[in-house]
């Protein structure tokens, strides 16, 4: 199997009826379906069973929130990669699998371009040709864009359920830039994605910003940590290349022979800095 779809739902009867007719339209069904729904009382249930022909796998049973409901779709997939396009998403276009299936992409995370939809626009963003330890300071990468190698799932684990919002995130900062894994960009729109859910919501901005902080805090010291963000602060407000702060000099002698050496080497090159002591 080419490629799983995974579908997580809950009480989005209205959006769930979107993504589905996306997904049965494409001319080219070298996919399985999967549909994981948390328990839904707004006629969810009642329309998955009224596509349930379509679907390799599909459940409607109480969960513990959004990564946990994306973690049972994972360990059923059998797909080589796989596609989060949850409810509410759509695909761009009939021909986007028959598209992404001809390329023969071979990267363990392929990611396309998105259409963010908003109440009366809808604005297209590119994803990055290359991405890097600051590249995920500062963005992300967009589930229902990327198509992702299941073997990184059974290779680095499933999505931290510890995180309401940024384990995503968190997915792709620990296989790409921790463990190097490959990384490929598709040139073209994948998906439409209303911005409407829990992460486009500003009420929940410093939950990201501390969880994120603690994912960071979990790979390099505190201080580094704070002498990044001062750089960064520093580059923001001058326009101009700044120096390395001198109480990084320690963290920088006990990580650059280490596997931590990536930061480094990127701190370096961060903005054009220049290491001087």
């Amino acid at each position: 199997m080419c490629l799983s779809i995974i579908t997580i739902n809950y009480n989005n009867c209205d959006g769930l009826k979107k993504t589905i007719d996306s997904v049965v339209s494409q001319t080219l069904k070298v996919f399985e379906w999967i549909v994981v729904d948390g328990g839904s009382t707004d006629g969810s249930k009642e329309l998955i069973e009224r596509y349930s022909s379509h679907f390799a796998y599909w459940v409607s049973e109480p969960d513990k929130g959004i990564y946990n409901a994306m973690n049972k779709g994972i360990k059923v997939a059998k797909g080589e990669y796989l596609l989060f396009l949850n409810s509410g998403d759509w695909l761009c276009n009939e021909s986007i699998i028959q598209d992404f299936v001809d390329r023969s992409f071979m990267s363990d995370i392929v990611d396309g371009d998105i259409n963010f939809v908003f109440e009366n626009i809808t604005k297209r963003a590119n994803a990055p040709d290359s991405v890097d330890f600051d590249f995920f300071y500062h963005n992300t990468l967009w589930h229902p864009t990327a198509f992702i190698r299941k073997s990184l799932f059974d290779q680095y684990g499933l999505y931290d359920e510890h995180f309401r919002i940024i384990s995503d995130w968190e997915f792709f900062l620990r296989t790409i830039v921790i463990n190097g894994a490959s990384y490929e960009h598709f040139n073209q729109v994948v998906s439409y994605f209303p911005v409407n859910g829990i992460s486009a919501n500003p009420a929940f901005e410093q939950e990201i910003h501390e969880d994120k902080r603690k994912v960071f805090l979990s790979y390099v010291p505190e201080s580094f940590l704070d002498a990044y963000k001062k750089l960064d602060d520093k580059y923001k407000k001058q326009g101009e290349e700044v120096l390395l702060l001198r109480n990084t000099k320690n963290e920088y002698e006990n990580l650059k022979n280490g596997k931590l050496g990536f930061i480094i080497d990127l701190l370096l090159k961060f903005k054009s800095i220049k290491k001087r002591w």
